[in-house]
């Protein structure tokens, strides 16, 4: 696909990778289907493990598949595109570069929620532990779960239709390794100030109102916590919300290094893209992805025991 000119339309995009090395290329092929496999692997055993061991029908548990399915969406959404990339110049049509932004963006989203959903589940289940069964019911989390899908889905439409309304009349080359929002606003030839505003009110509701509701949640859990007199029975407690705290830290981390400031199109440095603004969307697209699993296995007996159990056939032989 050739450059578009100044005066005609953009009916494609130029995707031009991480690297123009070609020996940095290799190495992140090698790398990134290395880690996109782990991911399918390691999310796809706890996917496994939760629908065969009765032990994981628990709210948590159902949470955590939600959250190990969405991975794998996440990352197939671009992976293997970002693969194909490495090997030659990648193209990608205007109606496909949409969807990929709408994937993508929706998955972001529905993590954001469903992060906030998983420390309201922990706050129950440690400051009011008797009524857990009752406030976290099946008719509670199945449409907590559903509805965190739903605001993501919702919130990536409306940013996707304000993105493609936009004119793109000259470079059509993207200088990022997928259909990244904010890379492809910088190529609009159009004010887009209306999609700053927007991706500022987006920050707020998908990453500022979730920290702040984890953050009180978990003040509360700690303060409960440490009213156990028994230091057993606190590091108990203490384990059960560690793996979703650690996830937490680490995908808003890198969310709201990458998000939390949106850039505006800079006619003087459009193409002059921060390696930072690539390798960070690389962290939480999939290096995020790929620990989920491995921090709730090491971090969780009943996970470990449940993985165990798969391996060993015990869930066939009883």
């Amino acid at each position: 696909m050739e450059k578009a000119n100044w005066t005609s339309p953009v009916v494609g995009f130029i995707l031009l990778g991480l690297s123009a090395h070609p020996k940095l290329e290799k190495t992140f092929f090698v790398l990134i289907l290395l880690m996109y496999l782990v991911i399918l692997l390691g999310n796809g055993v706890l996917i496994l493990v939760t629908i065969l061991d009765s032990r994981l029908h628990t709210p948590m548990y159902f949470f955590l598949e939600n959250l190990s399915f969405l991975d794998i969406c996440y990352t197939t959404s671009s992976v293997p595109l970002v693969l194909d990339g490495f090997l030659k110049e990648e193209t990608i049509s205007f109606s496909a570069c949409a969807v990929q932004m709408f994937l993508s963006f929706a998955m972001a989203g529905t993590e954001c929620v469903l992060l906030s959903m998983m420390a309201f589940d922990r706050y129950v289940a440690i400051c009011n532990p008797l009524r857990y069964p009752v406030v976290m019911s099946k008719a509670a989390y199945v449409p907590m779960a559903a509805s965190s899908w739903a605001i993501g889905g919702a919130a990536s439409m409306v940013h996707t239709s304000l993105t493609i309304r936009l004119p793109f009349c000259g470079d059509n080359v993207i200088n990022h390794f997928t259909c990244e929002i904010l890379a492809v606003l910088k190529l609009a030839c159009a004010d887009i100030s209306t999609n700053v505003i927007s991706m500022g009110l987006t920050n707020v509701i998908f990453l500022g109102v979730p920290v702040l509701f984890i953050s009180v949640s978990y003040v509360l859990i700690i303060a409960t916590i440490l009213r156990i007199p028994s230091a057993e029975g606190r590091k108990k407690a203490f384990s059960t919300c560690s793996a979703h705290l650690t996830v937490v830290v680490i995908f808003y981390g890198t969310l709201f290094f990458m998000y939390a400031k949106p850039k505006a199109k800079d006619p003087l440095g459009a193409d002059k893209e921060d390696l930072s603004d690539k390798l960070i969307p690389l962290f939480y697209g999939i290096v995020t992805p790929m620990l989920n699993p491995i921090i709730y296995s090491l971090r969780n007996k009943d996970v470990k025991g449940a993985v165990r159990n798969l391996v060993s056939w015990k869930h066939f032989t009883r």
